[in-house]
């Protein structure tokens, strides 16, 4: 039975719809994710130090104060989302990035300039951090605004499908660097090579991000607020945001762990080499893209909350015992496999996160709300989350403590997941009309 032409070419508008909004957001994850892979090169270079951990930790704080802006951006430029629109902001946010990426791939190293190559990358990751803060949200509310009832959990898991495409171009341009330069040459200058790529990508990226469409639902408002007023609401819905910011913490642990950390892992702590280390990482973009959809999809038929509450649940629980097991075993199939069970439980969780959070949110100050509570999130349990892994290894002196950090991260999510799905049941409750007796 062929598919109505009307359906057809509604399908292929929500693709192209989908392609256009993720690009820039894929250009984001493409650059964080790079800063993660090679976060030794870029400590060499830029931060060194008297010894490996001291230089490391110094990079990994550099690029945890990224996410310190965040919550910056989220408001600011979630407030301006909110105020002129979607596809303006969202085209506001890309070149943003772009210039983040072209100042850390082009900066000369501290032996060349001194102390101002450090600050240079500092400002690229600040400028990036401020950017990502209303990105995320931006693209988020604009799949949830333009995407189809009934199918909205699927559109907008597509979101995180980019930050995947993003993982696993990394990952494939990381493997084929070790694999055809020499080592003191892929540290002295091959790893600009992807930040360059990245760069090159940019001009591609805003024809395609111009082309947008505004959002029908925002165009329909006919009472846009001011920035002062957004500000107001999100005083008022304060207790939203602050459980918002619980629920994306599983997110934000789940994803800095095994997308930005496993490289560091398997070289620094398995002590397996760093071509190993990227497969692993490449098996995981792999997976979470495979997964992610499905799960969006799964939400839309059962509801987000159950499956919110299952996965972050199974992470509370199977997370540190994986992780325990891979560093008494550390080889390759080992890390694969636990990197491959941590990236479903990631995926299950996330394919439901992004639109529970953009529905729970007021749709006036949506892109604010939604950014500033993943900007929020994403500084205190994602940025970091490489910093911390990186100390409770040495402070515990035990390998398997990234699994306990990834735990804790779960816990926030599953508390939050339990009170909104608690919220929702009692204002379905109060809607119900009152039995006469």
């Amino acid at each position: 039975m062929s598919m109505n032409p009307q359906r057809h070419t509604t399908r292929l508008r929500q693709i192209k719809m989908v392609l256009r909004v993720t690009s820039g957001h894929f250009l984001e994850m493409f650059d964080f994710i790079l800063f993660g892979f090679y976060a030794p090169h870029i400590a060499r270079a830029f931060f060194p130090a008297s010894d490996d951990f001291a230089s490391l930790m110094l990079t990994f704080a550099t690029f945890g104060a990224g996410f310190l802006m965040r919550p910056l951006g989220g408001i600011i430029l979630g407030a301006y989302i909110d105020r002129v629109g979607r596809r303006k902001g969202l085209i506001v946010t890309l070149a943003m990035m772009a210039v983040a990426t072209l100042i850390t791939g082009l900066t000369p190293d501290y032996a060349t300039i001194g102390l101002l190559a450090p600050l240079l990358v500092l400002v690229a990751r600040l400028l990036q951090g401020f950017s990502a803060g209303a990105e995320l949200g931006g693209v988020a509310v604009y799949l949830t605004e333009m995407s189809t009832p009934g199918h909205r959990g699927f559109y907008v898991a597509w979101q995180s499908v980019a930050q995947q495409v993003g993982v696993i171009l990394a990952a494939l341009l990381g493997y084929a660097l070790n694999v055809w330069m020499a080592p003191d040459v892929l540290s002295a200058w091959g790893w600009r090579i992807p930040f360059i790529i990245g760069c090159l990508m940019v001009p591609f990226l805003f024809i395609i991000r111009r082309s947008l469409e505004e959002s029908g639902e925002f165009l329909a408002r006919k009472k846009r607020p001011a920035t002062r007023e957004i500000f107001t609401q999100l005083g008022t819905h304060f207790g939203t945001v602050l459980t918002g910011i619980l629920l994306v913490s599983m997110t934000n642990v789940s994803f800095y762990l095994l997308a930005v950390y496993t490289p560091t892992f398997g070289d620094k702590v398995l002590h397996l080499t760093t071509t190993d280390s990227l497969l692993a990482a490449l098996g995981v973009g792999i997976s979470n893209a495979f997964w992610l959809p499905i799960m969006g999809a799964l939400s839309d038929r059962v509801g987000r909350w159950p499956v919110l509450i299952g996965f972050s649940m199974l992470a509370i629980v199977t997370a540190y015992p994986a992780m325990l097991w891979v560093v008494h075993s550390p080889d390759l199939t080992h890390l694969l496999l636990v990197s491959l069970w941590l990236s479903f439980l990631y995926a299950g969780y996330n394919g439901a996160m992004y639109i529970a959070l953009a529905e729970v949110m007021p749709p006036e100050i949506r892109t604010a709300a939604f950014s500033l509570a993943f900007g929020v999130s994403a500084t205190i349990f994602g940025g970091f989350t490489p910093a911390i892994a990186t100390w409770l290894v040495s402070v515990l002196d035990n390998r398997a403590a990234p699994g306990l950090w990834m735990s804790v991260g779960a816990v926030c999510g599953l508390a939050a997941s339990l009170i909104f799905a608690y919220r929702q049941s009692q204002r379905r409750a109060a809607a119900q009309p009152q039995t006469q007796h």
